[in-house]
């Protein structure tokens, strides 16, 4: 069957707060120019917000700049922080360290990041912003000059064997003047465009972590509103980048966390687990005595910083927010850095539309004017000195913090991709990580149902192998399978054939869209597409 196109001004995929900062910026130039420019949101999730996940608290220095009267508007900002701990854990004990000054939260709300990108939803809809939600933008659509010129949506209806079921309906494609690509970390088509356009050309490679959230309710006596408690140490070693919060939000919850660097050696290492111990740490575990957990879910992280920002722009687009790397890794933040980006690069594509060009050739220049850019190179060295260890690291970064104030006249570099840092299994210890209680730590299954995960099964996997033999041949045979313990839903299983041996078994049905396994599957086997629109987790609050 045939795909119907619609056209637009500018695509824009994802609706996170990059993407929906970019449409709102967009409508509001098009209004004070009086122009007519149409504008349209794809989102993968089954509504804006389902698959939006991060710790939050929130710097609200963009949101100032795009919405100034956000107060009066109702956004979901009800929790200012009111104090900062910062902690260093061993095994039994915990001390209180000074507050990194990028880790100072004063005039910053803790929030739900999917509340407030259901919120920017509301606005950019009422200035006349098309926003789709459950579909996902499967394909990118290119001219007969190589310029791209929209995405395509996944087609629905194909079962298993790759064939149309009875339920089959085409894509559509969605043709644009311009596209922004606001995918968020580690984007499947964001991958495709670096590769055709050579947008990693030149920089370091980026570099991530990954983050597992769990909201509680807990009792109110144990409840303080506006507490930020961030921690390194145990339970990681000394040689692991990661770290804790714990952020008390409004209606006795907090929400708790934990974030690996992805650049981790020890294929035994699983991130999950280290997070469910983690609660049971003396100073930890009595947050959560008397509690319930309400949700659970997982995401990747860009952590490259300032050297492993790409490219930005190509002919017909460009990429915002995450989806190019903008997380300030040191404040733990990159909403306000996501929405300050996709801000500068909608009124870099309004004037090219203007002009009729191809491509927002201002945006890279207006980024480095901004704000922004300055935040992010001062930073710079801090995530990357931690390859000297957790001791090291916190060194250099407070001689950088406190005497060189971000101007170093070096700049430290990411020398290789994450997964190429995994070590054999014969040369690592395994961990022995204790069982679930049920009570304050659990296993990953019944944290997969915490996600409302939902895809449909009759589907080809949108978890892929480049070859079928690599996972037993070479990921099983010399990292004892990592893949087992990686993912943080279960995903990936080494079962026992009789007569057949070990093969690897993919639960696609749980994937929660972390992307973790395209990053650090050592092999680099693994590629992750986009499923089925309305699938993967549906997060009410996260």
């Amino acid at each position: 069957m045939e795909r119907e196109a619609m056209p637009f001004d500018v695509v824009i995929v994802g609706a996170g707060p990059a993407g929906l900062s970019a449409a709102i910026r967009l409508r509001q130039l098009a209004a004070e120019h009086d122009r007519d420019l149409s504008v349209c949101v794809l989102e993968k999730g089954s509504e804006v917000g389902a698959h939006i996940l991060s710790g939050c608290v929130i710097e609200p220095r963009s949101l100032d700049e795009l919405i100034p009267d956000w107060r009066e508007r109702g956004a979901p900002l009800h929790t200012p922080v009111t104090e900062d701990r910062f902690l260093f854990l061993t095994e039994r004990g915990a001390r209180r360290l000074p507050t990194p000054p990028q880790m100072r939260n004063h005039g910053n709300y803790i929030i739900s990041l999917g509340n407030l990108c259901r919120w920017l939803a509301e606005q950019a809809e009422a200035l006349g912003v098309e926003i789709f939600p459950g579909f996902a933008a499967a394909e990118v659509l290119y001219d007969e000059d190589g310029a791209v010129r929209g995405v395509a949506t996944g087609d629905m209806g194909i079962g298993r064997d790759g064939k149309p079921t009875a339920n089959y309906t085409p894509g559509v494609e969605l043709h644009a003047r311009m596209t922004l690509f606001a995918e968020g970390c580690r984007g499947s088509l964001t991958q495709g465009l670096f590769e055709r356009f050579g947008l990693r050309e030149g920089v370091d490679p980026q570099t991530y972590g990954i983050g597992i959230k769990e909201l509680w309710e807990v009792q109110p006596e144990r409840h303080q509103p506006g507490l930020v408690i961030h921690t390194v140490g145990w339970p990681l070693d000394a040689h692991t980048y990661g770290g804790s919060f714990l952020y008390h939000l409004e209606e006795n919850l907090v929400a708790v966390g934990f974030v690996v660097g992805l650049d981790y050696e020890n294929p035994y290492l699983s991130p999950f687990q280290e997070m469910q111990r983690f609660k049971l740490h003396p100073a930890i575990r009595p947050t959560f005595e008397g509690g319930r957990r309400i949700a659970y879910g997982a995401r990747a992280l860009n952590e490259g910083g300032f050297q492993a920002i790409p490219h930005l722009t190509f002919p017909g687009g460009a990429l915002i927010g995450c989806a190019a790397g903008f997380l300030n890794v040191p404040k733990i933040k990159g909403t306000h850095t996501a929405m300050k980006s996709a801000m500068v690069a909608a009124e870099a594509v309004f004037d090219a539309l203007a002009r009729d060009e191809r491509e927002p050739a201002g945006y890279p220049e207006a980024l480095r004017r901004s704000w922004l850019w300055d935040e992010l190179y001062r930073v710079r060295n801090i995530r990357p000195a931690f390859r000297w260890g957790l001791w090291g690291g916190m060194a250099y970064s407070a001689l950088e913090t406190y005497l060189l104030r971000g101007r170093a006249p070096w700049t430290l570099r990411h020398r290789e991709p994450d997964h190429a840092r995994l070590r054999p299994a014969a040369e690592c210890r395994p961990i022995a990580y204790p069982k679930p209680d049920g009570v304050i730590t659990f296993d990953r299954l019944s944290s997969v149902a915490l996600a409302n995960v939902f895809h449909e099964e009759n589907q080809p996997p949108h978890l892929r192998l480049r070859d079928p033999e690599v996972p037993i041949r070479v990921n099983l045979a010399r990292y004892d399978a990592p893949e087992q313990r990686y993912c943080p839903a279960g995903v990936y299983e080494i079962v026992e054939e009789e007569g057949r041996g070990p093969r690897l078994q993919i639960n696609f049905a749980n994937c929660v869209h972390c992307k973790t396994c395209d990053i650090k599957d050592p092999t680099q086997n693994i590629v992750w597409t986009v499923p089925e629109g309305g699938g993967g987790p549906n997060y009410p609050n996260m």
